[in-house]
C-alpha cells in the first residue's frame, strides 16, 4: 500500500499532470490510492489526491461517508458555482478542513457550496455532474492538491485561523490556535 506523503514534500507543491490513458499503471495507482484512503484512521480519510502518494497526476478519490462508495475522478475540470466572497452569509459553506498530508492541522475554509465537475472515471467514461454539500467541499480541496495548493493557503487568504489538534486524556481532540 502506498504511504501518504506529509508536508513539506515538494510533490505536494507541484501542478499535477493530466492522465494520457487509463491503463494498467493508472488502475494500479488508483487501487493504491483507495487502500491508502481506507487505511486513514485519525482522521478518517474522505479524499485523497494522487500527489499525496507521490504521483503528480490529475487523479483524486473521494469517500464522503462510511457508507459511500469510493468515487474516482481523473483529469477533473471544476467550475465553481458561486464565489465565496460574493455569497451571502447563509450560502457560504465554511467547514473545518484537515488534510491527511498535514496531520493535526485544521482550519476553517469558506468554499462555494456547489460545483460542476467534468472528469473521466476509472472505466474511461466521461462524466459531468453538479455536486453540492460535503462532496463539493472535498472536490475543491482535492482540486487544490492537483494544483499544488494546500488548504492552509486558503485559510490565510481568507484571513482565518489555523489550529493544531492533540488528544486529551480521554482520547478526544483538543484544538489550539496556531499563532501566525
Amino acid at each position: 500500500m502506498a504511504q501518504i506523503i506529509k508536508a513539506p514534500n515538494s510533490v505536494l507543491a507541484q501542478k499535477a499532470k493530466p492522465v494520457k490513458k487509463v491503463d494498467k499503471t493508472i488502475l494500479k495507482i488508483i487501487e493504491q490510492m483507495k487502500k491508502a484512503l481506507l487505511s486513514a484512521r485519525d482522521p478518517i480519510g474522505v479524499g485523497l489526491a494522487a500527489p499525496q502518494i507521490g504521483k503528480p497526476l490529475q487523479i483524486f478519490v473521494s469517500k464522503p461517508s462510511a457508507k459511500s462508495p469510493i468515487q474516482v475522478f481523473i483529469n477533473p475540470k471544476v467550475k465553481l458555482i458561486g464565489k465565496p466572497e460574493k455569497l451571502k452569509a447563509e450560502d457560504k459553506a465554511v467547514k473545518l478542513e484537515g488534510c491527511l498530508s498535514l496531520p493535526n492541522i485544521w482550519g476553517e475554509v469558506c468554499r462555494p457550496p456547489m460545483v460542476s465537475i467534468s472528469y473521466v472515471d476509472e472505466f474511461g467514461n466521461k462524466k459531468t455532474k453538479k455536486i453540492s454539500g460535503f462532496l463539493a467541499t472535498i472536490i475543491q480541496h482535492e482540486m487544490d492538491h492537483l494544483n499544488g495548493v494546500l488548504f492552509p493557503k486558503r485559510v490565510l487568504e481568507q484571513k482565518g485561523a489555523l489550529y493544531r489538534s492533540e488528544k486529551d486524556e480521554k482520547g478526544d481532540d483538543v484544538f489550539e490556535e496556531i499563532k501566525i
